[in-house]
């Protein structure tokens, strides 16, 4: 029998409508063969799709007055998120997905991470897209409770953690280099040409990571929130980012 497959997502706050997580199962059910979970943890489930199985988000424990919402993703590491079990893929609601996900669940690995694409000398990961056992590592999650004021002064978010603890750990590895490019850094020609050139889906893409600058509706219209920064609208966001 084949291993249980999950993808799991997350939301929280307004940032993102409901229409994210609707988009990322389509796309998803477009890209993976076969039966697969979809799991979102958010805090409010009006509009989301009924093939989404929505719960709701564990608490960090933190100490009283310190907000989560940095932290947030770790809580997938419980030692038992609401019994799921299975080869869990957790996808940031702003990806796009390009290509087929079958190969992030057959590349071996314990944990596997995006590589930095800013600085690639250093351990730490891109969390937008994940993959690990369900269950398998709850230590990452006591660890970051009993350990909080540590964590917190050493990294300044959960994805610096999580990578550090899990290199530490000898379980860290990272998908190969051309599955999941950064938009704004692979996808945005260099200046000038981006001034007569659409930004494009490098070749061998799955997972487009969008971060920082730009966020998918800001790639189709053609917008980015620094000045002297200009790129053209990427219209085939509009092909992939759909229910």
């Amino acid at each position: 029998m084949q291993p249980q497959r999950l993808i799991l997502s997350m939301k929280w706050g307004t940032k993102y409508g409901p229409e994210y997580v609707n988009r990322l199962y389509a796309m998803v059910r477009r890209h993976l063969s076969g039966n697969f979970r979809f799991v979102c943890l958010t805090d409010d489930v009006r509009g989301i799709r009924p093939e989404v199985q929505c719960l709701p988000i564990p608490a960090l424990d933190l100490p009283a007055g310190i907000p989560e919402r940095g932290w947030t993703k770790l809580v997938t590491f419980s030692a038992d998120l609401y019994g799921l079990r299975g080869t869990g893929l957790f996808l940031d609601l702003d990806v796009v997905i390009v290509g087929g996900l079958d190969a992030f669940f057959e590349h071996s690995g314990k944990f596997l991470i995006i590589h930095d694409y800013k600085r690639p000398w250093r351990v730490t990961g891109n969390s937008s897209v994940y993959r690990f056992e369900l269950g398998a590592h709850p230590d990452v999650l006591e660890h970051f409770r009993t350990h909080f004021a540590e964590v917190r002064s050493a990294f300044r978010n959960e994805q610096a953690y999580l990578s550090d603890f899990m290199h530490r750990q000898g379980r860290l590895a990272y998908w190969p280099e051309h599955w999941c490019p950064s938009f704004k850094y692979d996808c945005i020609p260099p200046w000038p040409s981006n001034y007569w050139r659409s930004p494009s889906v490098p070749s061998d893409a799955r997972i487009v990571i969008f971060h920082g600058e730009c966020n998918p509706p800001d790639a189709l219209a053609g917008r980015r929130n620094r000045r002297w920064r200009f790129i053209r609208p990427a219209p085939w966001v509009a092909e992939c980012w759909r229910e």
